[in-house]
């Protein structure tokens, strides 16, 4: 996709004659570009060639509505964080909720107040930078992360998240795709908890996965967003039974897993998302829990512990 140069670009998409003009005459007088689309089919069209940075949508169109359009937009991984913003003369809840549901961020009625707007159109600006930022910034480190809404549907992933677990779940980097119903029993109840989720795991082959990996529930990031964290490897079952058999906390028991690994505080706190202090901490509690003085000793007492099981 191209950009025709550094000003943001709107992308309109409205059949009406005179909401396009007084809406082009508008943004430009604000600096931006602007690109019109008369139907569903033109926008679907164009986007192949230029990406926008925000779509302002009609609604109400003949052939193709503004809601269907909308949705096939939102199916486009390159489009995933552009906002598009419903124009529509529809002031009932179900139309209002219908555009939302489609993909949609937010909604303004007919009459159209050019200032209103454009006010609007900055502010989904600058909150789809900071996401989209946010977002890649996970991707460039190799971040095991996702994010999910309490009915366990995938609202984003990383690269490395797609590629561990598409070889598991068939069609996984589909779009929205579904967690299996014991993940998404795990995720309700995770969510619910007042504190203390963090610690909170699930291993994909207690779902009937096979897969030697377990999520972690992270947090809330957003009113239906929660993030997640994925780990390959035995660590789930390993951690549960050095836990179980050593009295540990979960997180010590985590940390533990690595240290019999050889990993050092600095791994292990990129790892498990910690600092490298808090691993520290972590470890002064393991040490004083075995009654050991080192991580060669902790180390050897976790290998024991795993090799008898």
């Amino acid at each position: 996709m191209l950009k025709v140069d550094s000003r943001d670009i709107v992308l309109v998409v409205d059949d009406s004659p005179d909401t396009l003009r007084m809406l082009t005459d508008a943004i430009e007088e604000s600096g931006k570009t602007v690109l019109v689309a008369r139907a569903g089919m033109q926008a679907l069209s164009m986007i192949e060639k230029i990406k926008p940075d925000v779509i302002l949508m009609d609604a109400v169109m003949p052939g193709m509505d503004g809601f269907e359009t909308c949705r096939r937009l939102k199916q486009m991984k390159e489009l995933a964080h552009v906002p598009i913003i419903f124009m529509t003369g529809l002031s009932e809840t179900g139309d209002i909720i219908k555009g939302l549901e489609a993909g949609g961020v937010d909604y303004v009625t007919k009459p159209i107040v050019p200032e209103e707007l454009l006010a609007r159109i900055h502010v989904h600006l600058v909150n789809a930078r900071k996401t989209h930022s946010a977002q890649a910034a996970l991707d460039v480190f190799g971040r095991f992360l996702m994010a999910a809404d309490r009915r366990g549907r995938v609202l984003w992933s990383t690269p490395q998240t797609v590629k561990l677990l598409s070889a598991a779940l068939k069609d996984f980097a589909t779009e929205h795709y579904v967690l299996p119903p014991k993940v998404q029993d795990w995720l309700a109840n995770c969510a619910e908890q007042k504190s203390g989720a963090s610690t909170e795991t699930i291993a994909l082959s207690d779902v009937g996965l096979s897969m030697k990996a377990e999520l972690s529930f992270i947090g809330s990031i957003g009113p239906d967003e929660f993030l997640l964290r994925l780990t390959e490897g035995d660590l789930g079952t390993d951690a549960d039974l050095l836990k179980r058999k050593l009295s540990l906390t979960q997180r010590e028991a985590e940390v533990l897993f690595w240290i019999a690994r050889g990993k050092s505080n600095r791994d292990i706190a990129e790892i498990l998302d910690l600092s490298p202090r808090t691993v520290n901490k972590h470890l002064e509690q393991i040490y004083a829990k075995l009654g050991v003085e080192n991580r060669a000793s902790a180390a050897a007492l976790a290998v024991r512990t795993l090799v008898i099981r």
